[in-house]
């Protein structure tokens, strides 16, 4: 997305090739660019075994990625310590979740949170006309409001993490990288010589750098205290776990039980510390509750028809959403799916548009 006129921008540069492309294309351009990092998790917590690294975004070397990133294409740059809020928006989340049966998705919270809300505040205090990241999505100006749209590389569309923005954060938050495909932004990076041109994706939870939750989670809550049983849907008991917040649902591996066909976890009771396990066809939903729904669109009355996606790599599916008074709404599937996992997000779209999401109850 190019701009008509020199302005001043605020890029989130999180080290890595999208949003070091996306701030070295707005300087080219000509525009007033600013990078920013924010710091929101303290890395001296893990030491990564000898000659690896994590793979996580917002680590150290991230930042310092980012900072020689904005020396080479000659931006001012900072890091704003957001330390304590994603603490406690985002990992406190995270482990309420898990310990109430629920399976978070933490990048929602920080993209809602820390990108969209503070940092954002933080553009704004530098009067900034925008404030840009290197999502895969895109923002369409309409005569009565603001569209997001999936990018055109449909492999790293990102708009499932995007759901909650509002209308008067799309009017300053720009996606430069949303009508190219990831084989462009790589070749971008190459023509300009940035440093971090052949840099891999950055994988898992950022707070959760060597990928054991179960250890972090008992690090931040403790063990022990949600043992119990593992029951058949039928009521059989069949064994015991050790914590609730090891398993989720649709899970197969791991359960250690002896059994005439594969089980799955079908449904986590944190209250009564119970994990329950069926058969494959346990694991159809056909309806499902949301929320804390956000709606992108003028606020519907009655029910519409639209495509739902449960999981980030989910296919959207044809559903019908209905709007519950409560700020909810009840989503029914043309075709029950399998999988559905309370604590994720489900997102409406319309062909290419988001229509608005919330969180699974």
């Amino acid at each position: 997305m190019l701009m008509d006129k020199r302005e001043r921008i605020v890029v989130a540069m999180s080290g890595g090739v999208d949003s070091s492309v996306a701030a070295a294309l707005l300087k080219e351009q000509g525009h007033e660019v600013i990078g920013m990092t924010m710091q929101i998790w303290d890395y001296s917590r893990f030491t990564a075994p000898a000659g690896k690294s994590f793979g996580t975004c917002c680590s150290l070397d991230d930042v310092y990625d980012a900072r020689r990133v904005a020396e080479q294409i000659g931006i001012p740059f900072y890091v704003i310590n957001f330390e304590q809020a994603f603490q406690q928006a985002v990992i406190d989340r995270f482990c309420d979740d898990y310990f109430a049966g629920r399976t978070p998705n933490p990048c929602v919270l920080c993209n809602q949170i820390l990108k969209f809300e503070r940092l954002l505040h933080k553009a704004r205090e530098l009067q900034a006309d925008a404030l840009v990241t290197g999502h895969y999505a895109r923002i369409e100006s309409g005569q009565d409001r603001y569209r997001l749209r999936k990018g055109v590389d449909a492999g790293k569309d990102q708009t499932y993490f995007l759901y909650t923005l509002t209308q008067e954060q799309m009017a300053m938050v720009r996606f430069p990288l949303g009508g190219m495909t990831k084989e462009e932004v790589r070749g971008h990076a190459a023509r300009l010589g940035l440093r971090v041109a052949e840099k891999a994706e950055s994988q898992d939870i950022c707070f959760v750098p060597d990928g054991d939750y179960v250890r972090f989670l008992e690090e931040e809550r403790g063990s022990g205290q949600l043992n119990g049983e593992i029951v058949h849907v039928s009521g059989r008991v069949l064994g015991r776990h050790r914590g609730t917040y090891r398993y989720t649902i649709g899970q197969r591996r791991g359960l250690g039980l002896s059994w005439p066909e594969p089980l799955y976890v079908i449904a986590i009771d944190a209250a009564r510390q119970q994990v329950i396990v069926g058969e494959k066809q346990h694991l159809a939903v056909a309806r499902l509750e949301v929320g804390d729904v956000n709606w992108l669109i003028p606020e519907p009355r009655r029910a519409l028809r639209a495509s739902c996606r449960i999981r980030y790599r989910h296919q959207e599916v044809p559903a019908t959403i209905t709007p519950l008074d409560d700020g909810s709404a009840e989503v029914q599937f043309d075709i029950p799916q399998a999988g559905v996992t309370p604590g994720q997000a489900a997102v409406f779209y319309s062909g290419d548009e988001v229509l608005g999401g919330g969180w699974i109850k």
